[in-house]
């Protein structure tokens, strides 16, 4: 079988090359595709086809992506947590010290200096004042989400001696494991506004995540306060933000969304959605995203799933497997069960897993299907998709 792959956005060829030729037919241009693959593309402005099993994002964020939509029509959305999190963690750094050390404004300052040597100099000598900033070690950071890039960053900021404050009321216990034992959990969002002196975001954008900071939050800052924004622009009120510049109630905003309300603001600085714009970040996303759907698609492992639970069964020699996707309401594996007993089938092995709605269940059996056994498994009421592999 041959899978059909279309790329919405240009993928790094070191993840296209995780596609072997003899099984996938990759382009931007097919119809009836298998699965699709992308990165920053708007999935809610087109159509997904009905052909469409599998969706996988080379990065972190799906708010691209009709995620409930392709949850009711038993389709995985995947994403790659993790793979772009040094590059983000570098930029996250670097924000800081533009912040801290009014880099960007002082460039420009010096990028305008005309005349000689020494006309440049005695200018130097009197304009650098106006950017004096201030030292990292001592002062405190508060990393809000800390998700594999919220971690990092906690983590490098800890090293370079900042007292670094983590909230995240949904933390994982194997990134909570990562934490460097130096980093303060904080149970509420407002006690960490209040204690940092700078503040960064490393959320997904969410309905509870979204205007996650806006005025009332903003309101709780230390008027010499920095808010840094890597995650997601609607996770921060623009128009707040700028309101609390103007009133001298924040010293500074470090986005990476221009917007025409921020852009040239004299205490901001806006970077062109740089985060995962690396090399490496690109390679990373890429290679895991194949991977995922080669897994799922060959074999129906579900690894990295933003709407369907993981899922992973080794595959013994000689089986046949069926993947099935379907609401979670009880009695669904009793019932797919009782069919492959009555066709005369042996189960070699079985793994069923569930979240939230969705429920996901991989029957090995042993030979081939008889005529007629799938077509009565999607019969079952409250069954979404069916697969043979």
């Amino acid at each position: 079988m041959t899978y059909r792959i279309q790329t919405l956005n240009a993928i790094s060829p070191l993840g296209l090359e995780r596609l072997p030729s003899e099984l996938y037919q990759v382009g931007d241009d097919l119809s009836d595709p298998d699965a699709l693959l992308l990165r920053s593309a708007d999935l809610h402005a087109r159509t997904i086809p009905d052909s469409v099993l599998a969706v996988a994002r080379a990065g972190a964020g799906t708010n691209n992506i009709p995620v409930a939509q392709c949850s009711a029509r038993g389709v995985p959305v995947f994403n790659t947590p993790g793979a772009n999190a040094n590059a983000v963690k570098e930029l996250t750094i670097a924000a800081i010290l533009l912040a801290a050390r009014n880099i960007i404004d002082a460039a420009a300052f010096a990028h305008r200096l005309e005349g000689d040597a020494a006309a440049m100099s005695q200018a130097v000598e009197a304009g650098k004042k106006a950017y004096v900033g201030f030292e990292l070690p001592g002062r405190s950071l508060a990393v809000i989400g800390l998700g594999a890039i919220g971690v990092e960053v906690a983590n490098a900021a800890s090293a370079l001696g900042m007292s670094v404050l983590g909230h995240d009321p949904a933390v994982t216990v194997g990134n909570a494991w990562k934490l460097s034992p130096n980093v303060q959990p904080v149970a509420s969002l407002d006690q960490a506004l209040r204690q940092a002196d700078i503040v960064t975001l490393h959320v997904p954008l969410l309905a509870n995540t979204r205007n996650l900071i806006g005025a009332d939050q903003l309101a709780l800052m230390r008027p010499d306060a920095v808010l840094i924004n890597l995650s997601r622009e609607p996770v921060v009120d623009q128009a707040a933000v700028v309101a609390a510049l103007e009133a001298g109630r924040l010293r500074g905003y470090v986005c990476d969304f221009p917007t025409p309300e921020l852009n040239r603001h004299p205490h901001v600085v806006t970077l062109p959605h740089l985060g995962a714009s690396t090399l490496e970040a690109e390679e990373n996303c890429a290679r895991m995203a194949a991977d995922q759907l080669r897994g799922y698609l060959e074999h129906g492992v579900i690894v990295n799933s933003v709407n369907f639970p993981p899922a992973d069964l080794p595959r013994g020699e000689g089986v046949t497997r069926l993947a099935i996707a379907n609401s979670n309401v009880p009695n669904m594996v009793g019932q797919i069960s009782s069919l492959v007993a009555e066709s005369g089938l042996n189960i070699a092995d079985l793994l069923n897993r569930s979240r939230a709605d969705l429920a996901y269940t991989l029957i090995d059996v042993e030979g081939a299907l008889p005529d007629g056994l799938v077509a009565r498994v999607r019969a079952i009421p409250g069954v979404l998709t069916v697969r043979v592999l």
